[in-house]
Formats: structure tokens, C-alpha cells, sequence
């Protein structure tokens, strides 16, 4: 471009000595255009030329202005993009109209996609697992993690927490699975169950009477373990409540519980086993997830795959969940965006001010030059046909 817009100077130039001698007639006109082309060449090659460098090298003021102002320059297209593209609702309309989670749920069926993440994921994860040192993890147990338990007031969290699943009912699950693990260990021991009690029994009574009270016992709490599991509100159940709410409260407000609470806590932490069981129970789990994630066929991968197809499936055909997917993934990114906005438009500035002067001129003249070696063009073409009307209007006076 820079060397078409120069052609078009020489040849204006060219014509110029050509028709120097010509002030009348076509001839004059030609000459006038021409005249007029070399002067908004030059000048258009001077306003371009003088954003990037001093014109022939020459240290005019008001020229080289991008090398100069390059600092100015990376704080104002800061400002711009943080002003006008860093911004929460920008944000939350794109990332909308963009229907990111569709996107992802149409990514994840088609192909093998989910195979393949599901593939590398278990790649990467047991290659960190693999890096892990047991220690680096014993440690971390008796260096951090211990002090830290020991240092911390752990009853009114525990009490807490403890409250609040007691609100949500969450433990009658548990409960539920406890009473029917006893009726089943209860139900297949009857000889342990009754051996038990007879060996208790006083050394006077007979055998067999022996015998039946322990049967009879057996049966009976058979069936009140059996009745807990169908009653909702056993008076065992209640009972249980009760305690546990007692439990929770106490641990949280009365400091005789939360004392002895602490004491319990401060002798298991101090126990001499616990971190090397501790890094044994890591060293197992961490074992049993590597074999896991290396094989193709096993359980973890081929749930895993299944799960990430389905919840391709779902974000492609719920769109209730579609919308709940897409606005966490906006108010993750307003967040971002409200809280490190400026930050990160800073890098356009820090990257800008890293530059140097001549190559912040280069860098940005390979993006734009190329439009505005048009300006020179236009100027040559603009001032011919300037100088054009310029004559005629001389001719004509």
C-alpha cells in the first residue's frame, strides 16, 4: 500500500513535468490537477507518517506521537475497553444471548466427547495423584492440620452444624439404614444373641429355662428394633431427637458440654496413631482411585461417562436448568467482572507500557496501515481533483 500510494505521487509528479509548460486549454487543467495531486500526497504522507515517526527523520514538533504517547495511549484503550466491555450488564446480555450451557450439553453428546473428557480427566487426575508423597501428606497432618483442630474452638461448629441437620432431617437417613443393618445382624445371629444372654444368666437357673428367656429376649428385641424401622415416631426415634437436640445445643451454649467436648477432642488428636492412620487411610483411597481412573472398563469411568451424557442430554432438554446454569455462569462472570475488572484491563496498559516506543509504532501501523496508506491515496486523488476546480474557477474569473 505504502508503495502504490508513492506511485500515484510519482506519477502525479511525472505528469506535472510533463505539462509544466501547458497553463491553458486540457493541458492546463492536467497540469493543475496534478500539481494539486503532489501537494495532498505530501501532506497526507506527512500526517501519516508523522503518527508513527519524525517525517525524513526530522524532530518537528507534533510528530512520532504514538511512540511518545504510547503510555497515554494503553491507559485510554484501558479505560475504553474497562468503561465499555468490562461491564456486569454487557456481561450478563452476552453470555444470555450466547446459550453457553446449550453449547456445552450439544458438545458433550455429540461425538465422543464425553469419553474423551472423561478420558483426559482421569489422565490428569491420577497422574496428580500419582505426584502426591505420603510425606508430603503425614506433613501436612501432623504440621497443619492437627495444630490447627487443636487450636480451634470446634464445639459451637460441630453443634451448629449438628442443629442444622437435625432442621433438615437429613440424619433419618441414617438412622433408617442403622436400625435396618441391627434387625438384619439380629435376625441372622440368633445363636451369638442367645449364647450371650445365657452366659449372663445366674449359675442356679436351669438350662433350659435359660434357653427360652434368652429365645424369648431375642424375639422381643427383634421386634422392637423391627418397630422402630416402621414407626416414623418411635418413642425411640423421639427419644433420639430429643437427645441429639439436647446434644446440639449444648455443644453451641452450655460450657460443661462444650468443655467436655473439647477434652474429647484434645485426647483423640493427641493419640500417637492418628496421623500414621490418617496417612495410611490417604495412601489406601489414593491407590484404590488410581487403579480406578486407569481402567477403561471399570466402574468410576463408565459412571462417569454416563453421568456427563446425561447432563449433556439435560442441558440440551431442561431448560429450567438450561437458564440455572447460564445465570450462575453470569453472576460468576459479573463477579469477576465487578470485582476485577480494572484489574485485569490493566494488562492492555502493563502490555502496552512494556513496549518500546518504536515497536508500539510498528506493531500498531501493521494493524492500521494498510487504511491509512487510503488516506494518501484519497489525498492524491482528492487534491487533483481539487486543483482541477481550483483552474476552472481561475479560467472562468
Amino acid at each position: 500500500m505504502r508503495a502504490l500510494a508513492l506511485s500515484l505521487l510519482i506519477l502525479a509528479a511525472i505528469i506535472y513535468v510533463l505539462t509544466r509548460d501547458h497553463d491553458s486549454g486540457f493541458l492546463g487543467y492536467v497540469n493543475a490537477g496534478s500539481e494539486a495531486a503532489m501537494v495532498g500526497a505530501i501532506a497526507d504522507w506527512f500526517a501519516v507518517t508523522a503518527l508513527f515517526r519524525h517525517p525524513l527523520g526530522l524532530p518537528i514538533p507534533h510528530t512520532a506521537i504514538i511512540p511518545k504517547r504510547k503510555e497515554a495511549l494503553g491507559e485510554s484503550l484501558q479505560e475504553f475497553v474497562a468503561d465499555n466491555f468490562l461491564k456486569e450488564d454487557v456481561i450478563r446480555e452476552r453470555i444470555g444471548s450466547a446459550g453457553m450451557s446449550r453449547r456445552v450439553g450439544e458438545w458433550l453428546v455429540v461425538g465422543k466427547h464425553s469419553e474423551r473428557l472423561v478420558h483426559e480427566g482421569s489422565r490428569i487426575l491420577a497422574d496428580a495423584l500419582s505426584h502426591v508423597r505420603e510425606s508430603d501428606v503425614a506433613a501436612v497432618v501432623q504440621e497443619a492440620l492437627i495444630p490447627r483442630l487443636k487450636e480451634e474452638e470446634l464445639s459451637p461448629v460441630v453443634g451448629q452444624l449438628l442443629e442444622e441437620v437435625l432442621r433438615d432431617d437429613a440424619h433419618r437417613g441414617l438412622v433408617d439404614l442403622a436400625v435396618d443393618e441391627l434387625s438384619r445382624w439380629l435376625a441372622s445371629n440368633h445363636d451369638e444373641v442367645a449364647a450371650l444372654i445365657e452366659n449372663r444368666a445366674p449359675s442356679w437357673t436351669p438350662q433350659w429355662l435359660d434357653k427360652r428367656v434368652a429365645t424369648w429376649v431375642h424375639e422381643q428385641v427383634v421386634e422392637w428394633v423391627a418397630d422402630i424401622g416402621r414407626t416414623p415416631d418411635h418413642n425411640a426415634r423421639i427419644a433420639l431427637d430429643n437427645w441429639l437436640r439436647d446434644l446440639a445445643d449444648g455443644l453451641q451454649h452450655d460450657p460443661d458440654t462444650m468443655e467436655r467436648f473439647e477434652r474429647l477432642k484434645e485426647r483423640m488428636l493427641s493419640q500417637p496413631r492418628l496421623s500414621t492412620t490418617s496417612v495410611q487411610l490417604w495412601e489406601a483411597l489414593r491407590r484404590a482411585l488410581i487403579g480406578s481412573l486407569g481402567d477403561e472398563t471399570g466402574l468410576l469411568r463408565t459412571r462417569a461417562n454416563q453421568e456427563i451424557d446425561k447432563l449433556g442430554h439435560r442441558l440440551i432438554d431442561d431448560p429450567v436448568l438450561a437458564e440455572r446454569v447460564d445465570t450462575t455462569i453470569a453472576d460468576i462472570a459479573s463477579y469477576a467482572v465487578n470485582n476485577y475488572g480494572h484489574e485485569v484491563a490493566t494488562v492492555i496498559s502493563a502490555t502496552v507500557n512494556r513496549w518500546d516506543g518504536k515497536e508500539t509504532a510498528d506493531r500498531i501501523e501493521l494493524h492500521v496501515g494498510r487504511d491509512l496508506q487510503f488516506i494518501r491515496i484519497n489525498g492524491t486523488v482528492v487534491g487533483g481533483l481539487a486543483g482541477i476546480v481550483i483552474h476552472a474557477i481561475s479560467t472562468v474569473i
